[in-house]
């Protein structure tokens, strides 16, 4: 693994500057580990712990291109879903006649017209019964906000939806599922959903912090910050999902090698991943495959030198990929910026001036 000083030094700055408490930063040519290094602590409350390579991070939106999309994809190359089919086919229930014609496709390219969010969680903690069941009747009560295909708007509202249609295409709740048909077959053990058990978190010390979060009254570690996805038990396909980069790196590459290889067998089709990668061409203008993201071309957070056939995402505790599918140049990457707080917004500039000069440095060499 090759030394790149100037990168080390500005992910320290990262910490000094209070950009995050830590972070592990991966990049990579090809299947080739060019840098792989943590900076800072995983938890600076109520004691600092310096982070580790492999330290567990709530991955946050993350869980949309990492488990819910793929869960899709999986289903989609089994035959038991079709990306055209319409919700009112998929759910068998709808409130508006509008829904009737969502179609998977718009639901994973974020055009499918749900609003982007609401907060559920507060009134759902309180609700008797089954919650998840409580929140997907809530998410299907709400009206659209434009035509099904006419806008794009990132939502998770329309990812509660896929949970859904997931379970109900497999006959079997999301987390367990991707374990034993994705995740342990590529040999990811510390990537996965952690459902919330009432005996707390094991292990925490393994996972960065990430909010002392006002609501729940304490620092959050190794349990899921998203209030929504805690609301239903820490397993919702907006949010959930916990990895380190080491293993993101290797699913991604996983995913790279089938769509290199679209003819091969292998866990994944890769000509359906090629599909998924492909940015849409409707409603015009979007940056949205399915399921993942695409640079913009201004204002981006891959920066100035990722070309537009490149997928990436974002999640909100500060986690980051980008993964260039033309220069085969992968970014990870994984921070806790809202520890101790989300007000910290620093990584909005920060993360374009990571990815530039990771790039600058890897493509000189």
């Amino acid at each position: 693994m090759s030394s790149f000083p100037k990168i080390s030094q500005l992910m320290e700055s990262g910490v000094k500057e209070g950009v995050f408490p830590g972070a592990v930063l991966l990049a990579a040519r090809g299947d080739e580990i060019l840098f792989h290094q943590a900076f800072g602590h995983s938890s600076i409350f109520p004691e600092k712990q310096i982070l580790q390579k492999d330290t567990i991070f709530d991955l946050a939106s993350l869980t949309k291109p990492l488990a819910t999309t793929l869960g899709i994809m999986i289903l989609v190359q089994k035959g038991l879903l079709s990306l055209d089919q319409s919700l009112e086919s998929l759910a068998k229930r709808f409130y508006y006649p509008e829904q009737k014609a969502i179609t998977l496709r718009q639901l994973l390219s974020h055009s499918a017209g749900f609003p982007a969010y609401q907060p559920y969680y507060s009134d759902l903690v309180r609700q008797p019964g089954n919650k998840k069941a409580i929140l997907r009747d809530w998410v299907i009560k709400e009206p659209l906000i434009y035509p099904p295909g006419s806008q794009t708007l990132y939502s998770d509202l329309g990812f509660i939806v896929l949970d859904w249609i997931f379970e109900e295409a497999a006959g079997e709740r999301m987390d367990p599922w991707i374990r034993k048909t994705i995740y342990d077959p590529l040999g990811l053990v510390r990537t996965g959903f952690r459902p919330l058990v009432s005996s707390g978190v094991s292990e925490p010390n393994l996972y960065a912090a990430t909010e002392d979060c006002p609501w729940r009254k304490k620092i959050l570690r190794g349990e899921v910050h998203d209030e929504n996805a805690y609301a239903v038990g820490g397993v919702s396909g907006q949010a959930g999902l916990f990895g380190t980069a080491f293993e993101i790196f290797n699913l991604l590459q996983a995913l790279k090698k089938a769509y290199d290889r679209p003819n091969r067998p292998g866990l994944f089709d890769g000509s359906l991943v090629r599909i998924f990668w492909e940015r849409e061409d409707r409603p015009r203008g979007t940056t949205r495959t399915l399921g993942f993201d695409t640079p913009a071309e201004t204002g981006s957070s891959a920066g100035r030198y990722f070309s537009p056939k490149s997928v990436g995402h974002l999640g909100f505790t500060g986690t980051s990929f980008w993964l260039d599918l033309e220069k085969d140049l992968l970014v990870i990457l994984l921070s806790n910026r809202i520890h101790p707080t989300r007000a910290n917004e620093k990584i909005k500039s920060f993360r374009p001036l990571i990815h530039d000069l990771v790039f600058q440095e890897m493509t000189a060499e």
